[in-house]
């Protein structure tokens, strides 16, 4: 479930807000103002009631928050160094530089003492397979095992230093889990007040009135028809020539009196 925009809460915001919003549902049967919740509206319900209406409950805190956002943001953004204080930092890159430049040199070390140890050793084997055996073939050997040795060392160097950087940070971490130095005290003071606002004048009354308000009755079920209702009119009665006539008479007709122009009627004889 994601929450609607709030105008006034920024995005990293919106996450603590719904932490604080289910840390009250979680316990809320510690309140007994909000000892009701799962009898009339469960958790579920209510906290979607309250991530719909986010911009309202945060809104009632909206004095805390802006010092707060204010604060974290000069925390993050602090102002440039005057004069005075830019040599400091000049050391410190000056340190840094070094720190870095022998992290480099001992890494390079041992990688290319053990290239130059390969290449000497197999020359000088390789020569000293010749017959005759070039004079210089001994020293080839001796140089390739002196850059073996050189390499020996600079492995054991190297797993040192990176034996002291874990355990050094490993120490540091310990410490940074115990005090929770990622806030200096102003910001994390105006984040509590802002979260404690929140809860007291924002989130609490949205709940409580949430669970004292009425129940809705649901809407009446309509019944099923039993028959369907007369109408005002009825089918007009059709019927065939025979419907209504009594069985075994049929609608009599006759066929038209034609006569000729000669024929009056009677058959007539002239004398």
């Amino acid at each position: 479930m994601h929450m609607n925009s709030a105008p006034h809460l920024l995005n990293e915001d919106r996450a603590e807000f719904e932490r604080i919003l289910d840390e009250t549902l979680r316990h809320a049967h510690d309140r007994p103002d909000l000892a009701d919740v799962g009898k009339r509206l469960t958790a579920e319900q209510l906290r979607t009631m309250a991530l719909h209406a986010t911009s309202l409950i945060t809104a009632t805190a909206a004095d805390e928050y802006e010092y707060y956002t204010k604060v974290r943001e000069e925390f993050r953004h602090p102002a440039p160094p005057s004069a005075d204080s830019v040599s400091a930092p000049s050391v410190a890159g000056a340190t840094e530089t070094g720190a870095g430049l022998a992290a480099i040199v001992a890494v390079l070390v041992p990688i290319l003492a053990a290239a130059a140890a390969v290449v000497f050793l197999c020359v000088g084997y390789v020569l000293r397979m010749l017959s005759p055996v070039p004079a210089f073939s001994a020293t080839l050997l001796t140089v390739g095992w002196f850059f073996g040795a050189v390499t020996a060392v600079g492995l054991a160097v190297a797993a040192a230093g990176l034996l002291i950087t874990a355990l050094r940070n490993g120490a540091t971490q310990v410490t940074a889990d115990a005090s929770d130095p990622a806030w200096p005290d102003e910001v994390a003071g105006a984040r509590e007040a802002w979260r404690e606002a929140v809860l007291v004048r924002g989130l609490l009354p949205f709940l409580r009135d949430a669970l004292a308000a009425p129940a809705v009755k649901p809407a009446p079920k309509a019944r099923p028809a039993q028959h369907l209702p007369k109408m005002g009119y009825s089918r007009p009665n059709f019927s065939s020539p025979g419907d209504g006539a009594p069985a075994g008479r049929r609608p009599s007709y006759s066929s038209p009196d034609f006569s000729s122009p000669d024929y009056g009627g009677p058959e007539h004889h002239p004398e």
